[in-house]
């Protein structure tokens, strides 16, 4: 039986286990078990900051959808970025992630947030067809990023 509900700290290890399948499709990055964790625990520890979902086949994690809040200025309020979303391989094809999207986008919408944005490679075909299916659509802006080493 198929559940999707908020994930909590103890599926951290899980979650970071999906993200593991996530950075092996990703050009722009790699897996760090620590980092995902510790970045997993400050979402849910500061739900100010995001929510996570987590789907299950019985007791088995199947996938996650990860929503970060933030504002909007074109909107005039709260915005969602979707940062993460993987089906474990096994539970692909089979209509979870759909529901799995479905209710991440339900949520963001019954909680007042004007809009969600994602990030997907250019060339995985697949998600862009995927998040197209369900409505999102292609933006005519350029994604630049600058990343800044952490300084102990």
């Amino acid at each position: 039986m198929e559940s999707i509900e908020r994930a909590t700290l103890d599926d951290v290890a899980s979650l970071a286990g999906l993200l593991a399948i996530l950075f092996t499709q990703e050009a722009d990055f790699a897996a760090d078990g620590s980092k995902q964790e510790r970045a997993l625990r400050a979402i849910i520890e500061k739900p100010e900051t995001g929510v996570i979902f987590i789907a299950r086949n019985g007791s088995v994690p199947a996938g996650m959808v990860s929503l970060l809040f933030t504002v909007s200025t074109a909107e005039g309020g709260p915005a969602c970025w979707l940062e993460d979303m993987v089906l474990h391989p096994n539970w692909r094809n089979g209509g979870l992630g759909t529901r799995l999207l479905q209710h991440a986008i339900d949520w963001a919408r019954n909680h007042g947030f004007a809009r969600i944005s994602l990030l997907t490679d250019k060339t995985n075909e697949g998600a862009i067809r995927f998040y197209q299916r369900q409505g999102f659509t292609e933006s005519a802006m350029t994604v630049l990023r600058l990343s800044l080493p952490h300084r102990d």
